[in-house]
């Protein structure tokens, strides 16, 4: 009979996580028993609190773990090995929580809309009920939403963190749940937000069951959950490796799908659409880096000695995910899912960086390792679409946001400055120099290159040169094609949205003048603690 081993629950390693749930929990008591007039002050105030506490919590831990001769980060094994807070973890949980701060920023805007936010009011009522409006009008508004971005913010931490099947399962979902029914809250385009939010669900769930399936056959094979002790049963070839590729292929099913790579995007563009726009400006943001993170954990830690197995289908998605991503981006003529079919082909940019060399030890002085370009790619990706999707929500008419295309020709003259903070982010995107863009593509590509992945990176240079096609074709419409009817229309935001566009145009544009201090905190990261 085995004893019972108490686990060790290292508290200050996990206060980023601590910190979030406390304040995701107490937004819920606010949200039950708060005087209705002072929740939306309350729940702003807490959520930014708790994020910058969470993120300073961060920068505390990094000063504090050990680190190797090359000054490399190493870090500990949590909560009974379960959650891993090395150098990887941390970089990646202060990015996430700096998107998540800029997220709350774009769910507080009140001023878009006459003084409410882009949110039922309340979610339970009918779309165009009695019960809705009288909401609306009598300023009956739910703030639900804060806690439910909280709760998110949560999973997206203990996602990337996960050092076992089980808890980055736990992650997977924790992070889900709130994202769907973020979707469906929509203030105006109720009916279209609902189906967006019924879409992502039933895919998500489907991608969630292939996930558990595969969670089961991985321990058939390792008899254990543990991700070091199934790369130990991988190293040493100790099961049947028929499940364990099964295992791996269902696995990857559940990871693929949140990062949004084919053949798994079909939720992409409907969701991105039909969402209100601040949860689409988060969700494209956080939830990829959470969900490369975790991706990148699994491979690298649990299934890195069997690179040769897995590393062919990653070649595979990575070229499907370019050509199809960019390739139907073009035939958009809406600019939301243009964005989210360009998302698809950053997706497939970002798994180019993931087939290269891991380890710092085996590359040249002054190369940059995959992990570290991977980590970079990620970190200068979510500040320009979270900048991009707050610039869409400016851009309205009497019946809310505009996002057709030929309704924004002649932006430029309208509004230079809106339509010039959109032209960058979109040149970044595209990957033109002077812009983090540029200097992310050029550290995946190299670092496959390197590895060998040429056709990969070919493909991935192709990719980039049709996606330019339609940025520049949305540039040429705010600038030089003719207004429709009278033109679009521009609601200048408060502090709070223009904050969001200025960090991600400020983000973007030093990262890709001055990308080497992001490239050394990715490179001090070092690699994931086995």
């Amino acid at each position: 009979m085995t004893d019972f081993v108490k686990p060790v629950i290292d508290y200050f390693e996990l206060l980023p996580l601590l910190v979030v749930f406390g304040v995701a929990c107490l937004g819920v008591v606010v949200e039950a028993f708060a005087p209705r007039s002072a929740r939306y002050v309350a729940q702003v105030v807490l959520a930014l609190a708790g994020l910058i506490g969470a993120l300073v919590a961060v920068v505390l831990i990094g000063q504090d773990v050990e680190v190797y001769a090359d000054g490399a980060a190493r870090g500990i094994l949590a909560v009974g090995g379960t959650i891993a807070v090395d150098g990887p973890t941390l970089f990646l949980w202060g990015v996430i929580l700096v998107l998540a701060v800029a997220g709350v920023l774009l769910f507080a805007e009140r001023h878009l809309d006459g003084g409410v936010s882009a949110f039922a009011g309340q979610a339970a009522a009918l779309p165009g009920s009695e019960a809705e409006r009288e909401a609306g009008s009598r300023g009956l508004d739910h703030t639900e939403v804060y806690p439910l971005l909280m709760f998110a913010v949560f999973g997206m931490l203990l996602f990337p963190a996960a050092n076992d099947l089980l808890t980055m399962f736990v992650g997977l979902e924790v992070l889900s749940l709130p994202l769907y029914l973020l979707c469906g809250l929509a203030r105006r385009r109720r009916l279209l937000s609902q189906e967006a939010a019924l879409k992502y669900f039933l895919l998500g769930a489907f991608s969630s069951g292939f996930f558990l399936y595969g969670v089961a056959l991985v321990y058939g094979y390792a008899g254990s959950m543990d991700f070091t002790a199934i790369n130990e049963s991988v190293r040493n070839d100790t099961g049947n490796s028929s499940l364990l590729l099964i295992g791996m292929g269902l696995l990857s099913v559940g990871l693929l799908f949140k990062i949004g790579a084919v053949p798994f995007q079909a939720w992409t563009p409907d969701v991105y659409q039909g969402a209100p726009t601040p949860v689409t400006a988060f969700m494209a943001a956080g939830t990829k880096v959470a969900a490369f993170g975790a991706l990148l954990r699994l491979f690298y830690v649990a299934f890195g000695a069997d690179r040769w197995s897995w590393q062919p289908m990653m070649w595979i998605v990575a070229i499907l995910t370019m050509i199809v991503g960019a390739i139907l981006a073009i035939t958009q003529n809406d600019v939301k899912r243009m964005l989210a079919y360009s998302s698809v082909a950053h997706t497939g940019f970002i798994l180019t960086g993931f087939l290269g060399v891991q380890a710092s030890a085996d590359l040249a002085p002054g190369e940059v390792s995959a992990l570290q370009a991977v980590l970079f790619y990620l970190a200068t990706y979510g500040f320009v679409v979270l900048g991009a999707f707050a610039i869409v929500s400016l851009v309205r008419d009497s019946g809310g946001e505009v996002t057709s295309l030929d309704r924004w020709a002649g932006l430029g003259k309208e509004s230079p400055v809106v339509a010039a903070a959109f032209a960058f982010f979109l040149l970044a995107m595209a990957g033109i120099p002077l812009t983090s863009g540029f200097v992310g593509k050029l550290a995946v590509f190299s670092v496959a290159l390197a590895a060998g992945a040429w056709p990969v990176v070919v493909v991935g240079i192709l990719a980039s040169i049709i996606a330019a096609f339609f940025y520049i074709r949305v540039i040429k419409a705010m600038y030089f094609d003719e207004p429709v009817g009278d033109g679009p229309s521009v609601v200048y935001p408060s502090v709070l949205t223009a904050t969001t566009i200025a960090l991600g145009a400020a983000a973007t544009l030093m990262l890709g003048i001055v990308p080497g201090p992001l490239l050394d905190l990715a490179g001090l990261a070092g690699q994931f603690l086995r």
